[in-house]
């Protein structure tokens, strides 16, 4: 029987396994929602507040399965909303995606409403070319299936991201007798594995090295390698860092685990990645913030360490650091082959040779556990954010899932909430995008159903996605939205404040003689959208009663929880270093540790000769 292009599609994201599509109806895409209701033959549909939160969701929807979700929007500003989500999913490699209505094919070019087309006619593909891996158009019925597996192709195969597909109006009703094709006929069979002189290469050098450390990615997690890592990590004597994307690589609380690395992460885990003699990267492209901007000997003092990068992107290799050995494999594969290459010989000789290297590691995580503790056992409120970490820590069991946006909340959790089980903490990692853990958060809440689910958000953060409260509301959905309120976009300020002397618009106050902070009051706000489940806490001791409370209900809820402003307690303690060029106004030291940091970064490349001689800002002036 002959189907509507959107019927095929709906049938096709139900038989390619995708859990569910998240969106807004409107007139540019209503044949498409109206597809994913006519049968059971569709995954299942949620209606969202915002476009850009339904893409979150299909993008968390991967982070968290391995499978991709999908979104859709209407024409114009419905696509164009999706944007912003599909570039944070595109940063850290995840894939999800975004079908959007188009103007009808004989309608283009004549001006339709909610449609871009002084340029190209449609000018969507092209908004969404930089930010996916690939944008298709079906442009005509019958290349709906071609497109269809193509484009699903493109998202699981080799380096994940997000894939958009445009849809005309005129094609969406149109029939065809085209039918799904076998996904498994238009993908590879298996994982491409390492190749063997390269692998030869890479145990030589890890059985040789006194001071090894292992670099954890999103990678590891992508390529459900978790299990592999830690045997071959056990058995080869082998300590590891990771990465903001890499966290939960390794559980925590694993005695081999170092820490984060990079600003926001560990003095513990940064020291020793720049000590190590020797460096296994498994899946990370070293970010500035993974790398402390390349700020050699703070994270990393590559190329003194030699360098083995093991990444299933061949561009990620020697991009930002020289390489001793470079992979271009599935780090799953890997580990197989280099843990197969370890004999119980090389196990023990490797515990035995690096017990020294192993003590300094304990140390280093002692002195450095003693350093957060200020933060994590103050008492009062406002609060402290790691204080109020370990208390959530207590009341979720390991297997919940923690989601996490942008600003002080997101290195916070970095140091003081520990990762007991994988695919157990999700953040808006590389793009570092405000308004993504609540949807993110519910993308849990449907994939994983019974295990407890928190949005972790400061409250400059939560405004930006406060209106899916609504959704959660309507749906019934069981999530704890955990608003942690310094009134402000706090991590700016502090930023501003060490860099300009000042801070201009990263507070919330009143704009009249009083000054005074200002808030909403997210507890009335959550009620308003009939969420009964709203606290705000007066004391820590509130704090994990409330969660407990929250879990039981298994409804949506909202814990407040004031924050303090001190920077001295209020967020994560300060590590690593970041490429902030000061102005002419900041304080001297900070500027000549700026100049002493550029002059450190000449292994990239760059011709630093300018900045050595005075501020930066004097290039541009």
């Amino acid at each position: 029987m002959p189907r509507t292009v959107s019927q095929v599609i709906a049938k096709a994201l139900k038989t390619y396994d995708v859990p569910f599509v998240a969106g807004i109806p409107g007139h540019g895409n209503w044949a498409l929602t109206d597809a994913f209701h006519q049968t059971e033959a569709a995954p299942r549909f949620v209606q969202v507040m915002h476009e850009q939160s339904a893409a979150h969701m299909a993008d968390a929807c991967f982070r968290l399965t391995g499978k991709p979700g999908a979104v859709t929007g209407s024409v114009g500003p419905g696509a164009a909303n999706t944007l912003m989500a599909l570039a944070t999913a595109y940063s850290d490699s995840s894939a999800c995606l975004a079908l959007t209505g188009a103007v009808a094919t004989h309608m283009r070019g004549h001006g339709v409403m909610q449609s871009l087309d002084r340029k190209f006619a449609p000018d969507f593909p092209r908004l969404a070319e930089p930010v996916t891996k690939a944008a298709f158009e079906i442009h005509a019925p019958d290349a709906t299936a071609s497109i269809l597996h193509r484009s699903f192709n493109a998202m699981l195969t080799g380096r994940p991201g997000p894939v958009s597909i445009d849809v005309p109006m005129d094609v969406q009703v149109a029939s065809t007798d085209i039918d799904v094709s076998d996904l498994t006929q238009r993908m590879p069979t298996g994982a491409p594995r390492p190749d063997t002189d390269a692998l030869e290469a890479a145990l030589k050098l890890l059985r040789s090295a006194e001071r090894p450390c292992v670099v954890l990615g999103g990678g590891v997690l992508t390529a459900e390698a978790t299990s592999h890592l830690r045997e071959f990590l056990e058995l080869a004597c082998l300590p590891a860092v990771h990465t903001w994307n890499g966290k939960g690589a390794l559980v925590d609380d694993h005695p081999l685990n170092v820490g984060p690395i990079g600003v926001g992460g560990s003095k513990a885990a940064n020291e020793i990645a720049a000590k190590a003699d020797v460096v296994l990267a498994l899946g990370c492209r070293f970010s500035d913030w993974s790398s402390s901007s390349f700020r050699k000997g703070v994270t990393f003092s590559i190329p003194e360490s030699k360098l083995i990068h093991v990444d299933i992107d061949p561009q990620n290799i020697g991009r930002s650091y020289p390489v001793e050995v470079g992979i271009v494999a599935d780090v799953k594969q890997t580990l197989l082959d280099l843990q197969a290459g370890v004999t119980k010989a090389n196990s023990a000789a490797a515990w035995r040779t690096r017990a020294s290297w192993l003590d300094d590691i304990a140390t280093r995580k002692k002195a450095w556990d003693a350093t957060l503790a200020p933060r994590r056992d103050a008492s009062g409120v406002p609060a402290s954010m790691l204080a109020v970490f370990s208390r959530l820590q207590r009341a979720l069991p390991p297997e919940a899932v923690v989601t996490v946006g942008s600003g002080h909340c997101q290195a916070a959790v970095r140091q003081g909430f520990q990762c007991l089980e994988p695919h157990t903490h999700v953040t808006s990692g590389g793009y570092s995008t405000m308004g993504f853990a609540v949807p993110a958060a519910m993308a849990s809440a449907i994939v994983r159903p019974g295990t407890p689910v928190v949005a972790i958000v400061g409250d400059g953060d939560f405004l930006m996605s406060a209106h899916e409260l609504a959704t959660c509301a309507m749906l019934g959905m069981p999530i704890i939205v955990l608003v942690l309120n310094n009134s402000g976009f706090i991590s700016i300020r502090d930023g501003q404040n060490a860099i300009f002397q000042r801070n201009v618009a990263s507070e919330f106050q009143h704009r009249d003689a009083s000054a005074a902070d200002y808030s909403p009051d997210f507890v009335a706000l959550a009620r308003s959208f009939q969420i009964d489940t709203a606290v705000r806490v007066a004391t820590l001791q509130d704090i994990e009663p409330a969660i407990l409370r929250a879990i039981a209900l298994q409804g949506p809820a909202l814990i407040e929880v004031p924050i303090t402003r001190d920077p001295a307690l209020a967020g994560a303690e300060g590590a690593g270093w970041w490429d902030f060029p000061p102005s002419n106004d900041a304080a001297v030291e900070i500027r000549q540790d700026y100049t002493v940091g550029r002059a450190a970064q000449q292994h990239l490349g760059a011709d630093t000769s300018v900045a050595l001689i005075k501020p930066p800002l004097a290039i541009y002036g």
